[in-house]
């Protein structure tokens, strides 16, 4: 059981490493407190009665989530390997951590027998050297599908408020998880009701299989269900945690963890000069970040100038952003920012994988955006009206553009690409 000291207090989501935060003075949120936990149950305000461990609200209309976790904060019987500054992610009531699902989870995450013709697993577009992305523009299904958006690097996503791009309904991983299962627009797995019950047969008659399932599901006389599929990959995934970079050596006092010149780009990182750290800023490098310290489900979205088809800020279709899910104009190519941890491993870059190397990316954004002046988006990204406030371009010299460079890659955990946790089990077995 993991049990860890609480911090007093958490950055907010744009806020600075703690090594810097004596340099400029950043807007901080307490973590929930007993006494103020008690006051929102005993007030009503809500018109909830908060029982149990946690309490979980939907805002009617503003498609968010209000989760107050009650005294469970540091506690799971999940061993996370996370440092006791970083607080430990939320688990769905419903699928809590445990060991054998993790387990369970890893195996099925590496089976290609979990598709329609045996030729895809999750592990055929999230691999384990480039930090779970594939190093591909775009990712391929089982039948050949290309899909439209770049697959991401998996390590910490149990810190993500929302999954994939652009989808602010997608609140779980167990919901993720489904799409790539059984979605048909397009076809990933390609798992429907002509194949499931043969792919279930498979897996039950695998002796592993019998023994990892019995296991994660001790209480089930028949676990061999997708239900149970999803939530031991969910739990796998989950378990993806890591924060073992020179960065994080840097921030836990080893000032010399990082050289002159990643010190030099930590700086013009989070600096306003550049502004990278509004979107890619907090423990995860990102602004869209979820734990058990948060009160709010908080899912920031943003456009950063890629693309202007139209002169009127129109991104091609079907990569729109979370315009594609609401329909709503002012949502067109704001996207959900990714996290920078290990962020020298997943290349290509951007929803669409239309970048290619990290030097590309920071001179786009010293651009204010990208002016596509060939092919068949020509539009200047620079000038779209919906692109967000912070992505106002900026000027590097050339040296300072190479210590950028240093400092992302500075942000790369080693230990998450050998780390035989999160390995394919079945090599370990031949």
């Amino acid at each position: 059981m993991t049990r860890t000291r609480a911090p007093q207090h958490r950055p907010s989501c744009s806020a600075w490493p703690d090594s810097i935060h004596h340099r400029v003075s950043r807007p901080m949120r307490p973590l929930p407190q007993p006494g103020r936990l008690h006051r929102i149950r005993e007030s009503g305000a809500w018109g909830v009665a908060a029982t149990g461990l946690a309490l979980l609200l939907l805002l009617p209309g503003c498609g968010s989530e209000t989760f107050v976790d009650d005294h469970g904060a540091r506690l799971s019987a999940f061993e996370y390997d996370v440092p006791e500054r970083i607080p430990l992610p939320v688990e769905p009531e419903g699928n809590p951590m445990t060991e054998e699902k993790f387990q369970l989870g890893r195996h099925l995450f590496f089976d290609t027998r979990l598709s329609a013709n045996g030729t895809i697993a999750c592990a055929s577009c999230h691999h384990q050297d480039k930090a779970f992305a594939d190093g591909r523009a775009l990712p391929v299904g089982a039948t050949g599908e290309v899909h439209p958006r770049n697959s991401q690097g998996l390590v910490n996503a149990a810190y993500f408020p929302s999954l994939t791009w652009a989808n602010p309904v997608l609140l779980t991983i167990e919901q993720q998880i489904m799409i790539p299962l059984f979605g048909e627009e397009p076809v990933e797995h390609g798992i429907n009701d002509s194949n499931r019950d043969q792919i279930l047969y498979e897996l039950e008659t695998d002796p592993v299989y019998q023994r990892l399932f019995a296991d994660a599901f001790p209480d089930d006389d028949q676990p061999f269900t997708f239900h149970r599929v999803v939530q031991a990959l969910a739990s796998f995934v989950r378990g993806i945690t890591a924060f073992s970079s020179r960065f994080d050596r840097y921030q836990e006092g080893d000032r010399d963890a990082l050289t002159a010149s990643e010190r030099q780009g930590m700086e013009l990182f989070f600096s306003e000069r550049m502004e990278c750290f509004h979107c890619h800023g907090g423990y995860n490098f990102t602004n869209s970040v979820y734990d058990r310290s948060h009160f709010f489900r908080e899912m920031p979205f943003h456009n950063t100038g890629l693309f202007n088809i139209d002169g009127l800020g129109g991104y091609p279709e079907p990569n729109t952003g979370v315009h594609e899910i609401t329909g709503r104009p002012g949502d067109m190519g704001r996207f959900r920012a990714p996290s920078l941890r290990n962020v020298a491993l997943t290349a290509p870059y951007m929803h669409d994988g239309s970048i290619e190397t990290l030097e590309e990316v920071i001179q786009t954004y010293a651009a204010g955006g990208r002016n596509v002046t060939t092919g068949p988006h020509v539009g200047d990204g620079r000038m779209n009206p919906l692109k967000d406030g912070f992505v106002v371009g900026f000027q590097l010299s050339d040296a300072e553009l190479q210590a950028v460079l240093d400092f992302l890659h500075a942000l790369t955990d080693e230990s998450v690409t050998t780390n035989p946790r999160f390995s394919n089990p079945w090599e370990e077995q031949e």
